[in-house]
């Protein structure tokens, strides 16, 4: 099990350093191409489509992504997406329906294949403890999360040296070739085997043979989840306040792309040593506390930025105090999902988190610009700042919420029958079970 969490991890790191990479070369390649600015985001915009809409139409496959052979195929299905703007840029045939295409295959495998890796590591890392190993799912999400913000600090300025020295179409082939090399990787991923939280009857809305689970059901049942999701959607609509709020109040003051490049570079650095941090203590994190302080704490640095600016020392060092919170909220929701869930129900939330979050990215982009526009940078990021505080108070409420329905009472039957899985399990394989991971793998805080 080990081996195939380490290929996951691996396979993680190099896809996000090809995905940075090219943001460089293809908005490049549509313009050089078409000579019309417009489509330089067209490939962005349509893989934003299935992303909102995996929810509807991807219900009933998430269920087959429970092995690397599954996740094989999707990551093919990427490449072949990937492939079709080079692919036309040798026949001159780049325009708006090659990169509406694009977009939609990559989208489409975008959408099923996040959850589902983040899914596939909990199984394999439940798995692993229940073999006597040390490192559960928490741990090996929080590395995987690393892997995944890591290549930020050096992916985009090697895309750029890239692009001057082979041209933006071989920077695309080399993406496809890393993403189709990534498919054949998984390929020597093992698949998860049956945990005791499927086909014991879980929440109201739990799969069965013939119906896919519902995330909202395993949100309504998992309170803690929801407001962890919650807050998560809420920071992605208004993480625009960041990104183009920055850019246009560099504007307002005179110094274009500066203010946007300093608040960046400082969140990108903080988000980046604070990941590295958090494998080591994340078993230990409680993860409400963690959750509601990281968006309290971001909330609080969009209503400063305006104060500090234009002093680019001062921005990039309130955004790096954003950076380096935002890590423990995503990854305090990661460990939460995965010691609350399993099976279909895991699969199901980590969709939940996905479509709220990064489709949030996608809408607050799209509309952000006019907001920015009418209300001004100042007035979007203070109030894109409280709503983040807001949303972080409303989930604290509703975590907190008593729970004392049956499907808590079911719940709470499953996790115990979680437990004496871990240890018959163990017993199997002669390997000891230790009480404290067991019990901190089940932890609700």
């Amino acid at each position: 099990m080990r081996r195939g969490l380490l290929l996951l991890t691996v396979i993680t790191f190099v896809t996000w350093v090809g995905t940075r990479m090219t943001a460089v070369a293809l908005p490049l390649v549509a313009l050089e191409e078409t000579g019309q600015a417009w489509t330089t985001g067209l490939v962005g915009g349509m893989a934003g489509l299935p992303l909102l809409t995996v929810g509807w139409w991807g219900k009933g496959l998430r269920d087959r992504l429970t092995g690397g052979r599954a996740l094989a195929v999707v990551a093919g299905v990427n490449a072949a997406g990937l492939a079709i703007v080079p692919v036309a840029s040798l026949v001159d045939q780049v325009g708006a329906v090659a990169l509406c295409a694009s977009g939609l295959v990559t989208g489409v495998a975008g959408a099923l294949l996040g959850p589902a890796e983040r899914s596939l590591v909990s199984d394999l890392a439940d798995e692993h403890v229940a073999r006597g190993g040390r490192t559960g799912p928490a741990k090996w999400l929080a590395w995987q999360d690393l892997a995944h913000r890591v290549s930020m600090i050096f992916a985009p300025p090697a895309g750029a040296w890239a692009v001057t020295m082979l041209g933006a179409d071989a920077l695309l082939w080399c993406e496809t070739a890393v993403v189709a090399l990534a498919a054949i990787v998984f390929l020597a991923v093992p698949t998860r085997g049956t945990t005791p939280h499927e086909g014991q009857g879980g929440a109201p809305g739990a799969a069965t043979p013939g119906r896919p689970v519902s995330a909202l059901a395993v949100l309504r049942s998992r309170p803690q989840i929801a407001a962890g999701v919650l807050m998560a959607g809420v920071g992605g609509v208004c993480w625009f306040g960041f990104s183009l709020g920055l850019a246009v109040l560099g504007v307002e003051h005179d110094l274009p792309g500066a203010l946007i490049a300093a608040g960046m570079s400082g969140y990108g650095a903080a988000s980046v040593a604070a990941s590295l941090l958090l494998p080591v203590v994340i078993d230990r994190l409680p993860r409400m506390t963690a959750m509601l302080l990281s968006w309290v704490v971001l909330g609080a640095v969009f209503v400063a930025l305006p104060l500090v600016a234009p002093s680019l020392t001062g921005v990039a060092a309130v955004a790096a105090v954003g950076g380096a919170s935002m890590p423990w909220g995503i990854a305090a929701l990661n460990a939460l999902i995965s010691e609350q869930t399993g099976g279909s129900e895991r699969r199901a939330a980590f969709t939940a988190e996905t479509v709220l979050h990064s489709g949030g990215i996608s809408l607050g982009l799209l509309a952000g610009g006019a907001l920015i526009g009418w209300a001004g940078s100042e007035a979007v990021l203070l109030t894109t700042g409280l709503l983040q505080i807001a949303a972080a108070i409303v989930g604290a409420g509703w975590a907190w919420k008593p729970v004392t329905s049956k499907a808590s009472k079911r719940r709470d039957a499953v996790a115990a029958a979680h437990r004496i899985h871990l240890a018959a399990d163990a017993a199997c394989h002669g390997d000891p079970v230790d009480p404290g991971q067991a019990r901190s793998r089940l932890r609700r805080w």
